[in-house]
């Protein structure tokens, strides 16, 4: 199943102030794994560029259009995926049409997508330059970033009113890209994830140049409030791999490796969403028995963020024995522990009781992050 939604105009204001509420609401909240009933899990795919916006050329002469590439490379992922029954695939254009980065993102939200896939081709002033990177929405750690961020953000450019739309937003000032990080920040453990999952693909099955995953500041992702990523499939400035991506051959690899990456990302998804039944009319309280698993512990992960905030109760609505760990940038805020698995359950629910609806459980086995699904098949 696959569908095409473009916002009307009157909404778009409605709907940013609803995002900017949104955002306000979920401060330190990871994305819900909590559903009323088992849904269909929504990829919003994004070809960068179209209409009057060509993308980059490529090397002179080879009348390459980055806005026709990456449209069958999305075409592509999104015929593979409609053969699940489970996912449903979500386009912010099927055709040559110029849409607004803004626009992209509310067709996301207004959608509520589990995934967001904007797809794009690189370009570099040397034509040796060669690669796939994924990017997911953060501060430009480099220069490098910042100018590949500037060059996709520079679209905003032909639009109306930008000035106004996008908040006096600059796409050539390094502090206006700080300030779009912000919003995002809650889903960039997820974001990371399916980044890495599509990564590891071109790098390992696709042998192709490994430009790793990296945080830069892409305007197109700041209104996605929900795991999203930028892919740079290649250089269009690179004679070879421009002919790679404009081949027929290379889309079709290009656009498997996305899927399988998505496709893996899903599996992880539906081993952790928790499926909301109705109780029994008359409930029956049966206290489960102890699953204890020896050098195991069990936490509560209620938030990524980073901010480095205190780990007193009045910053987490009362909750006590909270754990702060800097994992690179960013830190993780824990609360809890326990090698009962059961027990670990009760602390979810009673952080979740505070607000903090998305919470789930990590585990670690001798002080090392493992898959709880592989824990809990060892008993």
């Amino acid at each position: 199943m696959n569908t095409i939604i473009t916002p009307n105009n009157n909404k778009i204001g409605m709907i940013k102030k609803m995002l900017f509420l949104a955002f306000l609401a979920g401060m330190f909240l990871l994305p819900t794994q909590f559903i009323g009933a088992q849904q269909k899990f929504k990829v919003v795919l994004d070809p960068g560029h179209g209409g009057s916006d060509p993308g980059n050329l490529g090397a002179p002469k080879s009348k390459y259009l980055e806005k026709e590439i990456v449209l069958k490379i999305a075409l592509k992922v999104g015929k593979l995926l409609e053969q699940d029954k489970d996912i449903e695939v979500i386009y912010t254009r099927k055709d040559d049409t110029f849409i607004d980065l803004d626009v992209r993102g509310q067709i996301a939200q207004t959608s509520k997508a589990n995934l967001f896939i904007s797809i794009h081709c690189d370009a570099f002033t040397s034509p040796y330059a060669s690669g796939a990177g994924t990017f997911v929405l953060g501060l430009h750690e480099n220069d490098r970033n910042f100018e590949i961020a500037k060059k996709e953000n520079q679209v905003i450019l032909l639009e109306d009113n930008y000035e106004e739309k996008y908040g006096g937003f600059n796409p050539n000032s390094p502090e206006s890209v700080i300030g779009i990080t912000m919003m995002q920040e809650e889903y960039l453990d997820q974001s990371l994830t399916i980044a890495s999952l599509i990564q590891n693909k071109f790098a390992q099955e696709l042998k192709r140049k490994d430009r790793l995953v990296k945080q830069a500041g892409f305007l197109v992702l700041r209104n996605t409030f929900m795991p999203s990523v930028l892919i740079e499939t290649g250089f269009l400035t690179n004679p070879k791999e421009g002919a790679y991506l404009n081949s027929e051959k290379g889309q079709k690899e290009m656009a498997k490796a996305i899927y399988d990456g998505i496709k893996a990302y899903k599996k992880e998804y539906d081993a952790n969403v928790v499926v909301e039944v109705e109780p029994p009319k008359k409930p029956v309280e049966v206290k489960p028995a102890s699953r204890v698993f020896k050098n195991v512990e069990f936490k509560v992960q209620i938030a990524s963020s980073s901010k480095k905030v205190k780990t007193a109760p009045y910053n987490f609505k009362g909750l006590r024995d909270m754990e702060r760990v800097r994992i690179g940038a960013h830190h993780k805020y824990y609360y809890g522990k326990t090698s009962d698995y059961e027990k670990a359950k009760n602390l979810r629910a009673i952080a979740r009781e505070k607000g903090y609806t998305s919470a789930f459980i990590v585990a670690f086995k001798y002080g090392k992050k493992v898959p709880v699904r592989d824990i809990l098949k060892s008993e």
